[in-house]
């Protein structure tokens, strides 16, 4: 077993991250595997460097450690995505020449427009409707002297089936979620394409990552397939909402583990009320991450989201 945890560095680690990131680790350190600690920061407006370090610093803090990332080396290097494009400029050549991208010259407003149409929205953004795919030669040649496109992948008439371990069997139509893009008309190759092939060469078996990604994993299985490689397999784990039902950011610092940190949080406290939550305990007890493993089981991972409560860290303080 290989996995991975792959944050991007635009804000300190929130609960909800040091939740996933402890159960990638805990799914992999259960079987004996690699983890690989790999940073998503191709996307250079949200990658703030001063970041980087201090998410470091938490992971280690919190017990989790990995065997490949980007202060330790390892035999796929380099662990951060923005020294990768030469992989994903390869894989979109390889795409390009099956004829499976085109130009996508639509505005802003055209796109917000699909959002609100009745074929709706994936947590990659709206749907889109196709209305670049078919546009002649000469009309792309046109539209491409007056605007610089970004390229769409043709996502092919079939279906996508899947098991995941934590979110159980999944079905999804033919073309579900649309053409989406893999290379941005700033020059920026998409996350889509990215994490594919970084997981593909990094040799990934296994994909744990935040439920909001689970209806935009058929696109990256369309990939998978149109690029030769090996699916691996996925699990969903739900977020964790702030009372109220609000998102997690990580600018929030009362809810990152920096913030906690500083606000004398022990991270025996932090990791076993994150094990509570999950689903691994029944009970919030202060533990060690290390001594979670032994235990650990992907079926005990709850599928529902946690929503919490408005003294949630006045329990975190008494453990």
């Amino acid at each position: 077993m290989r996995g991975r945890f792959a944050p991007t560095p635009s804000g300190y680690l929130h609960i909800g991250n040091a939740l996933t990131a402890l159960l990638a680790w805990l799914q992999v350190r259960s079987r004996d595997g690699q983890f690989i600690l790999r940073i998503e920061n191709l996307d250079a407006p949200r990658f703030r460097p001063s970041y980087l370090p201090v998410m470091l610093e938490d992971l280690y803090w919190l017990g989790i450690d990995w065997d490949e990332g980007p202060d330790v080396g390892g035999s796929d290097p380099p662990y951060e995505q923005r020294y990768r494009t030469e992989g994903y400029r390869a894989a979109y050549a390889s795409l390009e020449a099956k004829g499976l991208v085109y130009p996508c010259f639509c505005s802003r407003k055209e796109l917000h427009s699909m959002g609100i149409a009745p074929h709706g929205l994936v947590a990659e953004g709206p749907i889109y409707d196709g209305r670049c795919r078919f546009l002649s030669s000469e009309e792309r040649q046109l539209r491409a002297q007056e605007k610089t496109p970004a390229w769409r992948f043709a996502v092919p008439d079939d279906g996508v089936e899947f098991t995941d371990a934590v979110a159980g069997h999944q079905v999804f139509p033919p073309g579900w979620g649309g053409d989406f893009i893999v290379y941005r008309a700033d020059g920026v190759f998409s996350y889509q394409l990215a994490v594919v092939v970084d997981d593909a060469a990094m040799g990934v078996t296994h994909v744990l990552r935040g439920d909001d990604l689970l209806d935009s994993t058929p696109r990256q299985i369309y990939l998978y397939r149109q690029l030769g490689l090996e699916v691996p397999r996925f699990a969903h784990v739900p977020l964790v909402y702030g009372p109220g039902g609000m998102r997690f950011s990580k600018r929030d610092g009362s809810v990152t583990v920096r913030g906690l940190r500083q606000s004398g949080i022990r991270p025996e406290a932090l990791v076993g009320y994150l094990a509570w939550l999950a689903g691994l305990v029944d009970r919030p007890e202060a533990v060690e991450a290390r001594d979670l493993i032994g235990a650990f089981h992907m079926e005990h991972i709850r599928r529902e989201p946690v929503t919490l409560n408005a003294t949630w860290r006045d329990r975190l303080k008494r453990l």
